[in-house]
């Protein structure tokens, strides 16, 4: 069996959890997330638990055990606290600003990148070198985030760029002259 895939997924009071056929529903008081659950694959609620079962234990079924198990948990959690992902901007002049929803950035380029975040999605800007992306969807917030970092990725001789909190940049020897 699956470490992950046996594992119940404890669902809170305030969360309902609906299911038709292969679509499964999930909501809490951050929203509602749904999704469709392999055929193969079988969830049943058994006393305030989520349980996912496989029908054998063909190495297709056993990933789609531990996966499907993982999806369900997340959108738990989405429900109910939901996902954050921080970013941090390093360079001179950098800077972020929210304007009427939109994220607009000054990254270094001769225009300002404005970006208009997808429902469901929230950004906050607490100061002007920091990002917040935040929502129920742990893939979806994880994917703004990608996707507001790729406007620019740190560089790896100076550091400069959009960088997740935390991240270490590993910054290379610039040309040295000649001796």
């Amino acid at each position: 069996m699956s470490r992950i895939g046996r594992l119940p997924v404890p669902v809170p009071t305030g969360v309902e959890v609906s299911q038709a056929g292969t679509r499964l529903a999930v909501k809490g008081p951050k929203g509602t997330l749904s999704m469709d659950v392999h055929p193969d694959m079988t969830v049943r609620q058994d006393e305030g638990n989520l349980l996912v079962e496989r029908p054998s234990d063909a190495p297709r079924h056993r990933a789609l055990h531990g996966m499907t198990r993982a999806m369900i948990a997340n959108m738990v959690t989405g429900v109910t606290q939901g996902f954050v992902k921080k970013l941090e901007i390093v360079g001179v002049g950098y800077t972020a600003e929210l304007r009427s929803g939109h994220l607009n950035l000054k990254l270094g380029f001769t225009h300002q990148i404005v970006f208009m975040p997808p429902e469901g999605i929230t950004i906050v800007v607490p100061k002007a070198t920091q990002i917040e992306i935040s929502g129920p969807d742990r893939a979806l917030v994880g994917e703004v985030a990608a996707l507001v970092r790729g406007f620019k990725a740190p560089e790896p001789y100076k550091g400069k760029g959009i960088r997740y909190a935390g991240e270490y940049i590993e910054k290379k020897a610039g040309k040295t002259g000649k001796k």
